[in-house]
């Protein structure tokens, strides 16, 4: 990879963005990265649990408008391309089966936004800040934040946050609902490893239907959600043997072993 590292710590994997110079912002080489590493993720069972986060002072500035600028009357078909492996991967971190853990340690602007509020659980740095952007340079969301953040804090505040590019704060970001932990700088990584490492060791595919279940939830009525509650739960029965042989250890009084 030239725009991201990738590493792995027994069954956690770590991608951070790593174009500290740009922002770590995204241009098509990146786009085109994402898409490969989420595809390895979300195949690769042996990876439990994945780690997301940005190299340097800033999580990500967003699009790498330098490059859009450059393509001339290309410009939107560059875009286009661009944001197709960028949505490409975060629907592969949204379904795959493994906890998506994003620990935003600087700005997360744009596209950065959108990469940040996409986690399964989100972790800021008590110097990261969030904002939308996009229409500071007289364009629409992308990223999937027009799905997420609305499910997050709502029509009301996600129209505040595009229309008006709000600045919060990393405190403010989570009294928002938009990040579940608020960590000095220093403990940020330290912090969001422990979980994932606490998560690897968990039921990986329970995980994984949990996630599409609420995923998918607000597209389907209240009958069909617990139809299809019903045949997750009971598939996973069938899937391996994580579930049968935790419940009978919980009726034993013993550790469940994943």
């Amino acid at each position: 990879y030239e725009t991201l590292t990738f590493e792995r710590d027994g069954a956690v994997a770590i991608i951070t963005l790593n174009r500290p110079d740009a922002a770590n912002s995204l241009n098509v080489p990146m786009s085109e990265e994402l898409v490969k590493v989420a595809t390895h993720c979300d195949s690769n069972p042996d990876i439990r649990a994945v780690v997301f986060t940005g190299k340097g002072k800033m999580f990500s500035a967003g699009g790498d408008l330098n490059s859009f600028a450059a393509q001339g009357e290309n410009m939107g078909e560059y875009m286009r391309y661009a944001t197709t492996g960028l949505h490409a991967a975060i629907a592969r971190f949204a379904r795959m089966n493994a906890p998506f853990l994003v620990a935003v340690n600087g700005v997360a602007a744009g596209a950065g936004f959108s990469m940040a509020i996409c986690g399964d659980m989100v972790f800021a740095a008590q110097s990261a800040k969030f904002t939308q952007a996009y229409t500071k340079v007289g364009v629409s969301p992308d990223g999937s934040s027009t799905y997420f953040l609305p499910r997050l804090v709502g029509h009301v505040k996600a129209m505040q946050l595009i229309l008006m590019n709000d600045v919060l704060t990393a405190e403010q970001a989570l009294q928002w609902g938009l990040v579940n932990e608020v960590l000095p700088d220093a403990e940020l990584m330290p912090r969001v490893m422990a979980v994932a490492h606490q998560l690897a060791a968990g039921p990986t595919l329970a995980f994984g239907e949990a996630k599409r279940l609420v995923t998918d939830s607000l597209n389907h009525t209240l009958e069909t959600q617990m139809e299809l509650e019903t045949r997750a739960i009971s598939g996973l029965v069938r899937a391996s043997e994580d579930a049968p042989t935790a419940i009978r250890a919980f009726a034993a009084k013993q550790k469940a072993e994943f």
